[in-house]
């Protein structure tokens, strides 16, 4: 028995919950809900949480639907583990012989690679991209580079994590090539201090930390808030927090000084707690109405 729980985000993703067991009686239920989201261009995040077991063909649409581009929300260890399970040196020989056709210029391979890749692709553009045209536009670009320079590509990692690090690269030429914008001030979701020195803050308002992480929706959150940053403060925290990137490389990345990269991953980890603070207490209110009415007016304020 399985049971799928689908619900739309104020962030545009559907997410579907899962509890019980995923196997070969199961799979068309997942399969369908799926493929009909509620909303036709919606990022899909699968909160694995509840699922207890997934047998070999449960296991294997998961794969495949996290290929296309679904994101993992949270699951067990167990289910985690087995997502991985595969036989490795086979899998390196596959790789190996798709990488030898994409070196022939096989039109083919070309095209199983953006099947295979392209929604996965498209979930790293939209970290840093937040118009959906310029996401796209990044990740095609990303493709034709891609299979343009694979002679480059030595093996020395997964295809899938070469191509990942030109998407975040074409993404990061994109918003250098692009118009300048009036950047959004950060100054209103900085901390405030007093003439003493003293942080200033309503502490009847504030919520903590462990109150933000016991939510379902957490990572949806903080990937709202993030979205939220103004541009310049955004993508030094998806480089550095996201991307793992270091000072130097995301220095050189986007040819700021060391110092200048520094401050503004100060600033951008204090908006995020800021931003996260008020959706979590937003939340927080709108859960402890009881009519539904009454939640409706709030979320639309």
């Amino acid at each position: 028995m399985i049971r799928i729980t689908t619900s739309l985000k104020g962030d545009g993703s559907v997410t579907l919950s899962l509890e019980g067991q995923l196997t070969e009686g199961t799979i068309a239920q997942l399969a369908a809900a799926a493929k009909n989201p509620p909303a036709s261009s919606a990022h899909l995040v699968l909160d694995l949480s509840g699922l207890t077991f997934a047998d070999q063909e449960g296991a294997g649409l998961l794969r495949r639907l996290i290929e296309k581009g679904a994101e993992i929300e949270s699951s067990s260890g167990f289910i985690e583990q087995l997502l991985r399970t595969e036989s490795e040196e086979s899998f390196d020989q596959v790789e190996r012989d798709f990488v030898t056709r994409l070196r022939e210029r096989d039109e083919g391979a070309f095209e199983e690679m953006v099947r295979r890749l392209g929604g996965k692709m498209l979930s790293v553009a939209r970290r840093f991209l937040t118009s959906e045209d310029d996401a796209r536009d990044a990740v095609q670009e990303a493709f034709l580079s891609a299979f343009q320079s694979i002679e480059q590509f030595n093996g020395g990692a997964m295809l899938s994590t070469w191509l990942h690090r030109i998407v975040v690269n074409t993404a990061l030429m994109q918003l250098r090539r692009r118009r300048r914008k009036p950047q959004q001030s950060i100054d209103d979701l900085l901390p405030c201090f007093d003439a003493d020195g003293s942080w200033v803050e309503d502490r009847s308002q504030t919520i903590t930390t462990e109150e933000i992480l016991e939510g379902r929706d957490t990572r949806a959150m903080v990937r709202r808030c993030i979205a939220k940053l103004p541009e310049t403060y955004r993508v030094v925290l998806m480089l550095r927090d996201i991307e793992e990137l270091d000072t130097t490389e995301t220095a050189k990345q986007l040819g700021l000084t060391l110092n200048i990269v520094k401050v503004r991953l100060h600033r951008a980890r204090q908006a995020l707690h800021t931003l996260i603070e008020r959706e979590a207490l937003a939340n927080q209110t709108v859960a402890e109405l009881t009519s539904p009415a009454e939640k409706r007016e709030a979320l639309a304020a």
